[in-house]
């Protein structure tokens, strides 16, 4: 069975994950989105995912696309030391 199957984000629009612009309203979203993702019972594996898969927009594993990419930019900082 595919994680996705058991996403909390799978009853919700899928545009609530893809907020548009810096905006007040696209915040609320992305928190409103991050709510969803607090009780995800699949949520490491969603990050996960979208780590292995470089997704440049969303937020994935609670996760924004900023985070995500400073994430990986403090692990490969970390492998270089």
């Amino acid at each position: 069975m595919n994680w996705r199957e058991h996403g909390a984000c799978r009853f919700e629009d899928p545009e609530l994950f893809f907020p548009l612009g810096d905006g007040v309203l696209s915040l609320r979203q992305t928190e409103q989105a991050r709510a969803v993702c607090r009780r995800c019972p699949v949520l490491r594996e969603c990050l996960a995912f979208a780590l292995r898969n470089s997704e440049y927009d969303g937020v994935w594993g609670g996760m924004t696309a900023g985070e995500r990419r400073a994430r990986v930019r403090g692990r490969s900082e970390d492998r270089r030391r």
